[in-house]
């Protein structure tokens, strides 16, 4: 079975291919990269050319940017190319030439030249960098071939720095190059760059002396060259390990080297750390220190695991990558099966010395196999044995865990053997059924005992029930001697059986406990993603985190974050939040303040009983989340660490996430109050301003004397022009205090019963001059009920709802005012011949300001009139609602009001 696992790819293979996949279907484009170790060594050249190659392919290039630097030879390879025109800037007097980013999307060539990977551009572009220009024609769909220099890249600027002594302050973030499809170096001997210098083929003249004495000088040019090199070579050796994990190669391959230090908790952990240490920086290679837990070791005591803790923990400041692997029972199959994966050279494992104390050696005796098994099994591997002199720190820390089980323990094997004898008594007394099946019941006895305490409890039993098999059923009865061969044999097979037994009973218990373990973090992890999606705030995400990481970790856990003036308050805690000492506080602030971990088990307060973790989005720090284990040889295990750091940054991205939703649903009502304000007061300027404007100027006119010169239909004419928007400018008035008045919930209708055709008739009067350009029919039948309604309110929303169709639809059309009784409500609509409501906009002409969109040329109005109708009529318990008229013409306002009792209906 472990033969087939090893042959299958790896998952993450997949994925990446399927991502390839994409990615060649109409995904993002392609990037290649030309990467030198200074200027000079000819990458632009090589990108041109390798352009001109792919045009003669068929290939649709164009030269969004290249740089000739003055060069005619690169000037003269660019003249079959089509170029796409600069973009000019002006900046502080000079102008500057850019990338035309627009015009090359518009272009949308196959393959875009895009030169100087890092260049910065010109204030004012839409991005501050070109590598941010580059991401965005990829993200396009258009493939790129750029160049870059080694002292570009973001994680090798200070080893430049320190090199040449020349900060370079244009980088390319690794992450950005690690999006890179195909990286291609262009090397150049530094004798022939500095000829080339010399000859004016890199920089002007007058710059050459100055180049040479500084960047340019043989021993900077060779260390920048070995620093290109080696990053071409990581890149190839990443795409080799991708490669033979997706097609499952069985390595190593003898390419670059890796070193994998195996440690243990043996005292020569630490002492193998730094052999591995001073190997990988002799060798100048990448090293990864790694240990192998089983069930048998999972179960050990806090001083045995807190070995190999600290280990790891060294491993990581001296800047190892560090992993835990589990196995079954097999270390040296899932140490050779990860080595091969990972394309390990050489293998570093440690063994004590023979000094050391009979129970140190029973400890280390594992360990010790693996070393053997490790020369004998890694043939294809380089493998170091490093020893040393050494003790584990605490007397007693090393012992193996499953040899000291507690009390009960013991008093189960003993209570289960005396068992396991009284009940083979009554077997023994029958002569038919053979003596097999006593000792069948002791190994049962064995197994249960070992199911439940483990390996020294079933070893207790299986001495102590071999005694009882001798003692009570073997002749000489009731001795330990033994007269019968037949017996000698028996009891040794019983012997034999009983430990094998007891053995797996042991160790299925420790893989049953693992198991249960696992399974409890999974639910745990289930129900933490399950609370952090559904809080609702930060509170329940601050209260789900806490709970979740003391469930998870077993520890006491406690999250705190800045007030308002900054200082760092306990806002959750689980199971209680608990008072902090100084040096906790202390640690809480550093790991705030500086981002970064303090307090047990780090560099910072290590005396600390807490450990501190910032809670961070991004760059910027939320709070802190601090711990406190039962076990504090935990608090070292890389990885509680890592497990740690992922349950927090779930924490900080949920925050994130609930304080952005909070901020938007404040921006969201920032924006409805604005958008309201907005309409409220271009309302107020129209129509408030208009019909007060038409009034003062109707009066002006009669009052200053230019009546005389008018007849009296003319001044009945202003007198009523200026009544009508009088009138409409009280409506306008009301209808802001009714508005005023259902916003607070202090609009109280006085409801009786009353006629429809009294309120229609009112209104019909009020509004005579805005209905006269319309012919308006009323079609109420006589026995229509009364109305249980508020007569002044209901003929505001009729006033309102009639003025709108008179509004919108076109001179000389009719209005039709038709009612209907329909189960206990009057059904009263308002149809007219206008343009009509298109249907997504029916429920939202109820809206508060807001109006139909119909072109420049539509009526003025304030978007209230209906709104205040939706109000007026729920306020009496009715609907209303919007609709299209008769055959799809116009539009159909139809409002549900209640019917008054009648008199039969009051005798029921």
């Amino acid at each position: 079975m472990a033969s087939t696992a090893d042959e299958r790819p790896a998952p993450e293979a997949f994925l990446e291919e399927a991502r390839t996949e994409a990615r060649q279907r109409g995904g993002p484009g392609r990037l290649k990269v030309f990467l030198g170790a200074a200027p000079g060594v000819g990458k632009t050249f090589a990108m041109i050319g390798e352009a001109r190659a792919r045009q003669r392919a068929g290939v649709d290039v164009v030269v969004a940017l290249v740089e000739t630097h003055g060069r005619a030879e690169t000037a003269g390879l660019l003249g079959p190319l089509e170029q796409l025109p600069r973009r000019m800037v002006e900046y502080r007097g000079q102008t500057l030439s850019e990338l035309d980013l627009d015009a090359l999307l518009a272009r949308r060539p196959q393959l875009a030249l895009i030169d100087e990977f890092a260049h910065t551009n010109a204030p004012g572009s839409r991005h501050p960098k070109r590598w941010q220009d580059v991401l965005e024609v990829l993200d396009a769909g258009i493939d790129v071939t750029t160049t870059l220099n080694i002292q570009h890249i973001e994680s090798l600027n200070d080893i430049v720095a320190r090199i040449t002594g020349v900060k370079v302050a244009e980088t390319v973030p690794d992450q950005v190059l690690q999006r890179a499809d195909d990286i291609e170096l262009i090397d150049l001997p530094p004798e022939e760059l500095i000829k080339r210098l010399k000859e004016g083929k890199v920089y002007v003249p007058h710059q050459v002396g100055r180049a040479l004495d500084n960047f340019f000088s043989r021993g900077n040019l060779t260390a920048l060259r070995e620093l290109a090199l080696r990053t071409a070579a990581s890149r190839v050796d990443a795409e080799m390990l991708a490669y033979m994990q997706a097609n499952a190669v069985r390595g190593p391959w003898p390419t670059e080297e890796r070193l994998l230090v195996c440690v243990n908790e043996a005292p020569v952990a630490k002492a193998l750390v730094r052999a591995g240490k001073r190997m990988a920086e002799r060798a100048r290679i990448p090293w990864i220190v790694a240990t192998v837990l089983t069930p048998r070791h999972e179960a050990m005591p806090a001083g045995a695991r807190a070995a190999t803790m600290d280990a790891l923990r060294l491993a990581e400041t001296l800047g190892a990558e560090t992993t835990t692997l589990h196995a079954e029972s097999d270390v040296v199959a899932e140490l050779l099966h990860y080595a091969r994966a990972r394309n390990v050279s050489r293998v570093v494992v440690g063994r004590a010395r023979s000094r050391a104390s009979w129970r140190d050696r029973l400890v280390f005796l594992f360990r010790e196999h693996v070393a053997d098994r490790l020369l004998d099994e890694a043939t294809d591997f380089e493998v170091t044995v490093v020893t040393a002199h050494g003790r584990p720190a605490r007397r007693g820390a090393g012992r193996a865990h499953l040899l000291e089980p507690d009390w009960r323990g013991y008093a189960l094997a003993v209570a289960a053997i005396a068992v396991a004898s009284l009940a083979a008594w009554p077997i023994a007394m029958w002569d038919a059924i053979p003596g097999g099946a006593i000792s069948a019941i002791y190994l049962t006895a064995v197994l249960v005992v070992g199911a439940r305490h483990g390996l020294a409890a079933s070893l207790v039993a299986t001495a102590l029930g071999s005694m009882a098999y001798n003692f009570f059923y073997t002749e000489p009865y009731y001795t330990l001697a033994v007269s019968n061969p037949e017996d000698i044999v028996s009891i040794l097979v019983f012997l034999v059986g009983a430990v094998f037994t007891g053995t797996l009973a042991g160790r299925l218990k420790a893989q049953v406990e693992t198991v249960r373990a696992a399974q409890r973090r999974t639910e745990t992890l289930y129900d933490f993603a399950r609370k952090i999606a559904a809080a609702g705030n930060s509170d329940d995400v601050l209260w789900a985190g806490a709970y979740h990481i003391a469930a998870t970790l077993d520890c006491q856990s406690l999250i705190l974050m800045p007030d308002a003036a900054g200082t760092l308050e306990q806002v959750q805690g689980h199971p209680t939040i608990e008072e902090l000492d100084a040096g906790a506080e202390g640690a809480a602030r550093w790991a705030f303040e500086k981002n970064e971990p303090a307090g047990s088990g780090t560099a910072t307060l290590p005396m600390s009983e807490w450990l501190f973790v910032p809670l961070a989005a991004g760059e910027r720090a939320l709070g802190v989340i601090g711990v406190r284990f039962r076990d504090r040889s935990r608090g070292l295990d890389p990885e509680t660490r890592r497990l740690l750091l992922a349950v927090e940054d779930q924490v900080a991205v949920a925050i994130e996430r609930a304080r952005l939703a909070e901020e938007l649903a404040d921006a969201r009502v920032s924006a409805e109050s604005e958008r309201l304000r907005g309409a409220l007061l271009n309302s107020v300027s129209h129509d408030l301003r208009t019909p007060l404007a038409t009034v003062i100027g109707t009066v002006s006119t009669l009052a200053e004397g230019e009546a005389g010169t008018l007849n009296a239909a003319d001044r009945r004419e202003l007198v009523l022009t200026a009544l009508d928007e009088a009138r409409r400018l009280d409506r306008y008035v009301q209808n802001l205090l009714d508005m005023t008045r259902l916003g607070h919930g202090a609009l109280s209708p006085k409801r009786a019963p009353v006629e429809l055709g009294e309120i229609v008739g009112r209104v019909r009067s009020d509004l005579a001059r805005i209905l006269a350009g319309h012919r308006v029919e009323v079609a109420i039948p006589r026995d229509l009920p009364m109305l249980d309604v508020d007569p002044v309110l209901i003929g505001q929303a009729l006033t309102n709802v009639l003025e709108n169709a008179a509004k919108y639809a076109p001179p000389g059309t009719t209005i039709l005012l038709s009612a209907r009784a329909e189960g206990g409500e009057a059904a009263i609509t308002v149809a007219d011949q206008g343009p009509g409501i298109p249907e997504g906009e029916r429920e939202r002409v109820f809206d508060l300001f807001h109006r139909v969109t119909q072109g420049d040329a539509r009526p003025a109005g304030t978007g209230l009139g209906l709104a205040i109708v939706r109000g007026l009529v729920e306020a009496h318990g009715g609907r209303v609602k919007a609709q299209a008229g008769a055959g799809g013409r116009g539009a159909a306002i139809t409002l549900r009001l209640p019917l008054a009792a009648t008199p039969l209906d009051d005798g029921a």
